[in-house]
């Protein structure tokens, strides 16, 4: 019979502690920019899902496509009897894979969302009745303590949210999942590939505006929780394509002189007509980055798949050796399973 627990790791106080600091350092440093990961309290954990049904959002549909596609070959690859999933959401995106690990015992889905965790920890348990879920409200960008559960295990990253980490970041944190991984182990990544500038845009800049409307919720996040004064009219949304970096910028641009006050932080933020507040990047990837990227945190690329051009899944595991200390470095397709090669 199914169980669903779920464990705050997360306390409201240390939330608060981290919304504070990073509006204190985000917002008093040029350029102005603040972490995506405060986007998502529940009214714009709704929005985000709202998003991937829009018809610019490609990514959700390509990744969907491929899991659906490639989850037999998932799950012949790593065995897998504990699905553990960072940035879990609403756990649909998972939905194939846990059909298609015929030994899957427990699913650990990982969210700073309680109420995207608890709907979704309820559905799972009813609609499999021999799953166990544990799920953790945790930011798993702070560090993880994963709970036991049966090897081996299968670390879920999907929806290219390793494209939100600028390239330092982004180094830091596969090398500390590298740390959890152990030997059997194996890392699912979800990767957002470079292609036509339009079609990038586009997806972060839909027609309906729910893209625009999901940016501007982080304003709506920081007077709520810090008692601040934004005028949410005074800010237009911007998507812009970076080729230097190959990742989009999103961006919150004020449409005057202004000033901004936040009780909570003691702090009093002026604006310029212009002037950009850059809320969150997504990296765009190519295969060699990639195997290069997990090579430098200690993981092997064993298995990559592709739905054409647009997105690919890359499996890797621990290299036996020590592990190497990171650095940065500067309509529906079948898709392509390119192995090691």
């Amino acid at each position: 019979m199914s169980q669903f627990l779920i464990t705050r790791t997360l306390s409201e106080e240390a939330t608060d502690a981290a919304l504070r600091a990073d509006v204190l350092r985000g917002l008093t440093r040029r350029p102005k920019a603040l972490p995506p990961k405060w986007f998502y309290d529940a009214h714009g954990s709704g929005l985000f899902e709202m998003i991937t049904e829009l018809p610019e959002y490609y990514p959700a549909r390509a990744e969907n496509d491929l899991l659906i596609a490639t989850a037999p070959d998932i799950a012949a690859a790593t065995g897998a009897r504990t699905l553990i999933e960072l940035g879990s959401g609403s756990s649909q995106k998972t939905a194939h894979l846990l059909d298609a690990l015929p030994s899957l015992d427990t699913y650990i889905p990982i969210d700073v969302s309680e109420s995207a965790l608890t709907q979704a920890g309820h559905t799972l348990t009813r609609e499999r009745p021999a799953l166990n879920v544990h799920a953790l409200i945790a930011d798993f960008t702070t560090g993880l303590a994963i709970p036991g559960a049966p090897g081996p295990r299968l670390f879920a990253f999907l929806g290219s949210t390793i494209g939100n980490f600028p390239p330092v970041e982004r180094a830091a944190f596969l090398y500390s999942i590298r740390a959890l991984l152990e030997p059997g182990d194996c890392l699912l990544l979800g990767t957002d590939l470079v292609k036509d500038e339009e079609a990038l845009v586009a997806a972060y800049d839909d027609a309906a505006g729910v893209t625009a409307a999901f940016n501007k919720n982080l304003l709506s996040v920081l007077n709520q929780s810090l008692d601040a004064d934004f005028d949410l009219d005074a800010f237009d949304h911007v998507a812009r394509w970076d080729p230097a970096n190959e990742w989009v910028e999103m961006l919150l641009r004020s449409r005057t002189d202004q000033s901004v006050k936040i009780p909570a932080v003691g702090l009093t933020v002026d604006f310029a007509a212009g002037e950009d507040l850059r809320t969150g990047i997504s990296a765009k990837f190519r295969m060699q980055g990639i195997r290069r990227e997990l090579t430098l945190a200690g993981m092997e690329l064993t298995r990559w798949w592709t739905a054409g051009p647009v997105y690919g899944l890359a499996l890797a595991q621990p290299i036996d050796a020590q592990i190497i200390t990171p650095r940065p470095y500067g309509p529906r397709r079948s898709p392509t399973d390119t192995g090691t090669s």
